[in-house]
């Protein structure tokens, strides 16, 4: 998994904050999908843990999911055996969750999709999918994936952001997906999505490719600062921020043992702070010291 979907095409988490969600009559609500699914399409798992975060976050409720039995092939994506609370063991299979949550002081609420990538019948999955976002009344879609990348982990995760409908990229200064190749259910779901009329998104996290196993809180964090800048919904990642800088130190040890790696890395980082050198501005630096001054003021009592 090196490029997929379009993923680092468009706009990176360099460019300047975006307005996904239009204002409403006040009394009426917005709802957004937020979608992300194990598999291919989740490198480091920063995806689904980006969504689960904010879905435990925002106290998520269960209110649907797809049928397991219909779409997985379990010698491919087994199930697996745990430990119950009370020491018994508990069988838990592949499966697609729906869950519904109210962002606090806002007028938003968030529907989130958290599964694994199916293993048949892609059509039929994501127009279930369809079926459950019609019947909780969504209005925006974003899908959330992560890939793996030739990035260095002591730089910023670029998040790449694009759409195909005419109407966002427009108004949001996005460009569409330019890849052309083999697309996970990601990239079904976008398709399939704006088809239906839904304005979708696609957010994509690189993964250092070098540091590819999970968990990745650092790009899990550049996920969720992404979706709080689209969204403009200011949230808590204070404890995430401490574990992607416990990450990324420890990572730099590792590196250090190595002198190859170390080589690699130091190239990496080269060519990505040359290739900043022109976003290295005083734009970058209101951005940052504006989304600290919105969750200031939402701690405040």
């Amino acid at each position: 998994m090196n490029s997929m979907d379009g993923a680092l095409d468009g706009q990176d988490s360099t460019q300047e904050p975006e307005r996904l969600l239009q204002p409403v009559p006040e009394g009426q609500r917005i709802t957004v999908m937020l979608a992300a699914f194990e598999g291919w399409n989740d490198a480091g798992e920063a995806a689904s843990d980006a969504l689960q975060y904010l879905n435990k976050l925002w106290d998520g409720k269960k209110v649907a999911s797809v049928d397991a039995d219909e779409y997985y092939d379990f010698q491919f994506t087994r199930p697996t055996v745990r430990r119950t609370a009370s020491g018994g063991r508990k069988v838990k299979w592949p499966s697609t969750r729906v869950y519904r949550a109210s962002v606090p002081d806002s007028n938003v609420d968030v529907v989130f999709v958290l599964g694994t990538e199916p293993s048949y019948k892609w059509r039929a999955y994501t127009a279930e999918l369809l079926v459950h976002a019609e019947a909780l009344k969504v209005d925006y879609v974003v899908l959330v994936g992560a890939l793996l990348a030739d990035v260095p982990h002591s730089r910023p995760i670029p998040v790449s952001t694009t759409t195909d409908d005419a109407g966002l990229r427009e108004r949001l200064n996005l460009e569409s997906s330019q890849y052309e190749g083999p697309v996970g259910i990601v990239g079904v779901l976008a398709e399939v999505a704006l088809l239906a009329g839904l304005p979708t998104i696609s957010l994509w996290a690189a993964v250092p490719h070098y540091v590819a196993q999970a968990p990745s809180p650092k790009a899990q964090l550049a996920i969720l600062h992404k979706i709080e800048d689209l969204l403009q919904l200011p949230f808590d990642t204070h404890a995430l921020a401490e574990e992607a800088e416990a990450w990324e130190r420890g990572v730099d040890e590792l590196a250090t043992e190595d002198p190859e790696i170390a080589a690699y890395v130091r190239q990496l980082e080269e060519a990505k702070d040359t290739a900043d050198l022109p976003e290295a501005t005083g734009e970058s630096i209101a951005r940052e010291f504006e989304r600290y001054l919105k969750r200031r003021g939402k701690d405040k009592p």
